[in-house]
């Protein structure tokens, strides 16, 4: 009797916790969605081709690729991975461009916005100021419902396809909307 008890309450502590955990994860998501700055991507051709893997579409952006001397402060040596911070500001044309990046903390300027890209490899990031790294964000790819992808991709691919990214304080990025033309295909729910 005292084992069955001690079992079923170590079976409730187990599933609180996996509970907590995965309402921790859906409400950070969710908390970027609902208070983040609102940056503006425009996206850019994928090449080669890789179209629709399932039921998700493959997204690139123009700030996906940055001008070395944009890279200001120390980078990370040989094969050591570090995030890149890149600073966003808007456009005449609405959309969001880098304007600064660093290895290091960039400080808060108005007017701009700080994201977060994932860890990039000193190997990857060429010496001097003529060259660009790519990078990525952890936002290159969409879920749609099945089927609906080929008309998003010929959108990408001429350039029509636009995304509009919440940015936390912090500098996460999650795709608040999928757009054709500017007009919104889909939106995110915050839950």
């Amino acid at each position: 009797m005292i084992a069955t008890r001690r079992f079923a309450l170590a079976a409730l502590l187990v599933c609180l916790g996996q509970t907590a955990i995965l309402g921790y994860m859906v409400e950070s998501r969710a908390g970027i969605l609902r208070t983040g700055a609102e940056v503006l991507l425009k996206t850019a051709p994928v090449d080669p081709r890789d179209l629709l893997r399932g039921d998700y579409v493959i997204l690139s952006y123009d700030i996906s690729t940055i001008a070395t001397a944009l890279i200001t402060g120390e980078r990370p040596a040989g094969d050591e991975k570090m995030p890149l911070q890149v600073r966003l500001k808007s456009a005449t044309d609405g959309f969001w461009t880098v304007t600064e990046a660093s290895f290091q903390p960039l400080p808060a300027i108005a007017g701009s916005v700080i994201v977060n890209t994932l860890p990039v490899r000193g190997y990857d990031v060429p010496s001097g100021t003529d060259g660009t790294v790519w990078v990525t964000y952890g936002i290159e790819s969409y879920y749609v419902p099945e089927g609906e992808g080929r008309p998003i991709e010929d959108g990408r691919n001429t350039g029509r396809v636009s995304v509009a990214v919440r940015v936390s304080e912090d500098g996460q990025p999650q795709i608040r909307a999928l757009m054709l033309d500017g007009v919104p295909l889909y939106q995110e729910p915050l839950y």
